[in-house]
């Protein structure tokens, strides 16, 4: 009979894994292009039921017209509609947008506050979105629990939950601190590239070895490998080359290939 996992021994398995994904993505990033925290916080307000890659495409062109919350708080809906149309759900979204900006400007002088408890009051804005901005524009660990991370940390064993902020918790419980936001960008990224949603692609997964949901996906190494995307993808070997030559410039590489497709 199986016996059940000890605390201590999840924590070994989770940071086990975390290194792995370390080594396989030292070029995790953000994948929202952005300069400054209201940048990122409204590039991630609009990432929602949306993909990072659409975002990126609109966002220089409605930070040219709104580069602050003051502008934004300004701006006429139905412009901002148009801009962010492409993204989804844009109606919600521009109402989201222009109430987060006024809030930004009446009660945070038109700065983006660093504190979890005051950008969980902005309109659209959830511990999700705080926990990007806070690790991401301003240094403060946070883990990111978007559907990949969700997912993957079930998978993995590190949670059984469903919900959001319970898994946020469990998995606080296996890392320090300092880990964790570039632990959310190594799961994400693992997420969209190998651990996908319907069809995972188990026999090409680095952490294999350590995952308690190993043969929920193809097992096969040869046909995993044809379900790998993005730089991981068959035939993208020389972006993937680059990534991991120029890790500091990671972002920069992934736009300019992202320009270059049809």
């Amino acid at each position: 009979m199986a016996t059940a996992e000890s605390l201590l021994a999840l924590k070994r398995r989770a940071r086990r894994i975390n290194r792995v994904l370390a080594e396989k993505y030292p070029y995790a990033h953000a994948e929202l292009d952005f300069r400054n925290p209201f940048e990122l916080l409204v590039a991630t307000v609009l990432s929602a039921q949306t993909t990072d890659v659409t975002v990126n495409a609109i966002t220089p062109h409605l930070f040219s017209r709104f580069p602050d919350a003051r502008h934004l708080a300004e701006a006429d809906p139905a412009e901002v509609e148009a801009i962010i149309k492409p993204t989804g759900f844009f109606r919600a979204k521009t109402r989201n947008l222009l109430a987060l900006a006024t809030r930004l400007v009446d009660e945070f002088d038109g700065v983006v506050p660093g504190r979890l408890d005051d950008l969980v009051t902005l309109p659209g804005v959830g511990r999700k979105t705080a926990n990007v901005v806070l690790g991401n524009a301003f240094g403060i660990p946070g883990i990111t629990v978007d559907t990949h991370f969700g997912r993957l940390a079930r998978r993995f064993g590190w949670t059984e939950s469903e919900d959001p902020v319970q898994i946020e918790s469990d998995v606080a419980e296996l890392f320090e601190p300092r880990d964790w936001t570039m632990l959310s960008h190594r799961v994400v990224f693992h997420g969209r590239r190998v651990c996908h949603s319907r069809k995972p692609a188990c026999g090409a997964c680095p952490v294999a070895n350590w995952c308690p949901s190993f043969g929920l996906g193809e097992t096969d190494p040869v046909k995993a490998a044809k379900l790998l995307k993005y730089e991981l993808a068959p035939g993208s070997e020389p972006l993937l080359e680059r990534l991991l030559a120029e890790t500091h410039r990671a972002a920069e590489i992934r736009m300019e290939s992202q320009r270059r497709l049809p």
